[in-house]
């Protein structure tokens, strides 16, 4: 027996050696980059990036436009490898090649093949084979320096290309320069042509260093019609180019460093030697994991499956990685929103920045996600983009809402940075320029503001004064993009709302009544007759020939969408919305039978088609519907609608889908994570008391990391009993140990820290949570 016994404790102690042995699974382990890159936007796809980084590094199978180019997963070939994938800005192409030079015959002629079989692809990291130079090409980067790793078959002659004069996504490149410094180094610049949505041009200046001496240095510029080949130390222009050669290198690796700026060659180098002053490529490749790894298991989940930790991770990075930064690692930067580019300088303290700026898309439905987790999560992030936003009203006269190579866009409409300074504000995120928040915030909520700016026109119209005047904004006689009247009037009545938190707060109590007041302006669009918010023409009366759904890109009146999802778009007051529309029990089936039609499409409408379906969570204006029922009384259908959504919607972990089209810089990832923790907001988190909203999480249990710097608490913990694919409705709750009867928690308690302990069913407990 005691023979027994020793054996079996002998195999105990291998199995534990064994697993002990057995490499920890780290967040980035799970992070899946090529979810749904078979149709990426130029911005989707970045592998070899920072968060949130300068520097967003990864290869190109398609290099024209701003839809469908970056990494196409379908494409077999590999065209460049460039160093910025950004809202409206690309940057410093560059292609390693052997033999002949080839690059002023453009990137047909120099592109290689791939296969997905050699390649690996991780947060921070990217391995592929150009198969037709037999080069292995691995990248990794800082925040603002890409690193190249070239291993070249022995024996060829070895080139790097800068095609740094070539069309590059969203435009033409206006004029381009490239100049040899020394036998490693080689600067130069690219002047991004001014696009539909970025009105001015944008210049990206770069420097590269060598871990090995150039054995030649030279470009191409254009003779007539034709590009040709030259042999000149520095060379600029249009159409222009340029290449190092190494010969036939005695070590077959070559290293490479790219620092960029917006603001001067000299700064990009500053950013170069701050930031990488050595050759190690795997000690950043994995200083890249480890950063990532520390933002990401700020939210750590257990249980589940492997498909949903994938998934989970996936849409977490994706919410930090969409947009970037635009500042140097000294703090300056460029604003390009007077006549001529200025360079201006964030905060310092004893010398150090205080904090980035950044370039972005629009904020367009960011109150249902992207605010409601950075203001959980990761504050600081948070703040930094407030602070960017202001910067605008400081240094151009108004707040922006998407801003590209430091300057306006006008992007998409209504004003989308109160509803994220007021739930910034009234969350205790405070260390902003808060006067300036405040009287850029009251700007652009009166006419002349940002909200008269609509569809990229960099003239504005009178759609506030109209609002002002009569209530709503009616149906502009003349169309351009996103102009809108019964979307517009809906928009700017929450911004009122938001407007008014925001005074409210800051207690000043006459401005918070003025605009709380005019919140309720949704009241002129409601149609009871039709049951359906509706457009108005200019004389009051309601647009003929209206329905609630129909076909194209949108219904007139309302902006990528239609009346029967904008109908729902009063997130500040549900509680009314419910009254108009009749009721709890009316609500309640008037919203549930639209979820069981759009059920027959997945519960989203084909990109460009949103006219046509009930519910669409492929765009923005219907993120908020599923969470809904909780108001109306039924929690427990927007537990059914959500754990559904989640799956079918959002679920796919393969090349070919879970974003469905266009995931927005990270607010279809930050909407994911949201779903799965179990919690949200309707109302942006932007009420001077912002409440989550409960759902039932996907995982046995979530531990989201709080920030010390803006909240008292360590950490919350939440924990599901009896979780399962078929348990998704909610039994009981209880927060620190006492029941809790409410579908809301407030964020004053969350931030506290503490334990949320959630009992699930598979079947509804129809009295939790309908207080």
């Amino acid at each position: 027996m005691n023979k027994y016994i020793s054996i079996f404790f002998c195999v105990q102690i291998i199995a534990l050696n064994l697993f002990a042995m057995q490499p920890k699974v780290t967040p980035v382990d799970y992070v899946r980059p090529q979810i749904d890159t078979h149709k990426s936007r130029w911005f989707f796809f970045s592998s070899a990036s920072r968060p949130f980084g300068m520097v967003s590094l990864s290869p190109d199978t398609w290099t024209e436009g701003s839809w469908n180019s970056g990494y196409l997963y379908n494409s077999k070939e590999i065209r460049c490898f460039s160093h910025v994938h950004c809202w409206q800005l690309a940057g410093v192409p560059v292609m390693p090649t052997t033999g002949e030079v080839k690059g002023h015959k453009g990137m047909d002629a120099y592109k290689s093949t791939y296969s997905h079989e050699t390649e690996i692809v991780k947060p921070g990291y990217h391995k592929v084979e150009l198969d037709t130079y037999q080069i292995r090409v691995e990248l990794t980067s800082t925040s603002r320096v890409g690193m190249h790793r070239y291993t070249y078959p022995a024996g060829e002659k070895a080139n790097v290309l800068f095609d740094v004069g070539a069309l590059l996504a969203h435009g033409k490149t206006e004029k381009a320069a490239i100049h040899r410094i020394s036998s490693k180094e080689i600067g130069g610049y690219s002047v991004l042509a001014p696009t539909s949505r970025r009105k001015k041009p944008v210049t990206v200046y770069f420097v590269a260093r060598f871990n090995q001496n150039m054995t030649a240095f030279g470009g191409w510029e254009k003779e007539g019609k034709e590009k040709k080949l030259v042999h000149k130390n520095s060379i600029e222009g249009a159409d222009i180019g340029g290449y190092a050669s190494f010969g036939k290198l005695k070590k077959q690796t070559l290293l490479m460093k790219v620092g960029i700026s917006y603001v001067s060659e000299e700064q990009a180098r500053i950013n170069l030697e701050k930031e990488l002053a050595h050759w190690n490529f795997d000690r950043v490749k994995e200083d890249a994991f480890a950063e990532w790894n520390r933002e990401l298991g700020k939210i750590t989940v257990e249980g589940g499956s492997e498909e949903e930790k994938i998934k989970f991770y996936t849409d977490l990075w994706h919410s930090l990685l969409g947009r970037h930064t635009f500042s140097d690692f000294n703090g300056k930067y460029i604003d390009n929103t007077g006549e001529e580019p200025v360079v201006r300088q964030v905060p310092l303290d004893n010398g150090t920045p205080t904090r980035n700026t950044y370039n972005s898309d629009a904020f367009w439905g960011s109150e249902f996600n992207l605010n409601i987790l950075w203001s959980i999560a990761y504050p600081k992030v948070m703040s930094e983009f407030v602070s960017t936003l202001v910067d605008y009203y400081t240094n151009g006269g108004m707040i922006a809402r998407g801003p590209s190579g430091g300057n306006y866009t006008y992007v998409m409409v209504g004003d989308q940075a109160t509803p994220l300074i007021a739930a910034a504000y009234n969350k205790g995120i405070r260390d902003f320029d808060i006067e300036s928040a405040y009287q850029g915030c009251l700007k652009n909520s009166e006419p002349g503001g940002i909200r008269d700016y609509v569809g990229y026109k960099t003239n504005p119209g009178n759609f506030m004064q109209q609002y002002v005047d009569k209530g709503f904004v009616p149906e502009p006689t003349t169309k351009s993009p996103h102009a809108e009247g019964c979307a517009m009037t809906l928009y700017f009545a929450y911004e009122d709302w938001c407007m008014a938190q925001f005074a409210k707060g800051l207690e000043k109590e006459d401005v918070y009544r003025k605009y709380l007041q005019r919140s309720f302006n949704y009241r002129y669009v409601y149609d009871k007759q039709s049951g359906w918010m509706r457009p108005r023409t200019t004389d009051g009366s309601w647009m003929r020939n209206f329905s609630p759904i129909g076909k194209g890109f949108n219904m007139p009146g309302f902006v990528e969408s239609n009346a029967a999802i904008f109908t729902y778009y009063v997130p500040h007051n549900i509680k009314d919305l419910i009254y108009l529309i009749g009721g709890n029990e009316a609500f309640v089936t008037k919203l549930n039978q639209q979820f069981e039609l759009a059920s027959q499409d997945n519960f989203i409408s084909k990109h460009g088609e949103h006219a046509h379906n009930w519910i669409d969570y492929e765009n923005q204006p219907s993120l908020h519907m599923a969470h809904l029922f909780s108001h109306a009384g039924a929690p427990w259908l927007t537990q059914y609608w959500v754990r559904r959504i989640k799956k079918e919607v959002f679920g796919d972990i393969t090349p070919f889908g879970g974003y469905n089209g266009d995931e927005d810089q990270g607010q279809m990832g930050a909407l994911g994570v949201l779903m799965a923790i179990g919690l949200f907001d309707v109302q942006g988190g932007a009420s001077t008391t912002p409440q989550y909203e409960i759902t039932s999480p996907i995982f046995d249990k979530i531990t989201i990391q709080l920030d010390n710097r803006y909240y008292p608490g360590k950490e919350v913990v939440i924990e599901t009993v009896n979780n399962s694919p078929k348990n998704v409705y909610i039994q009981r709750v209880s927060w620190n140990g006492v029941e809790h009867s409410s579908f809301q928690l407030a964020h004053e308690e969350l931030v506290k820290g503490g334990h949320l302990v959630i009992e699930l069913g598979d079947t509804p407990n129809k009295s939790w949570g309908v207080n």
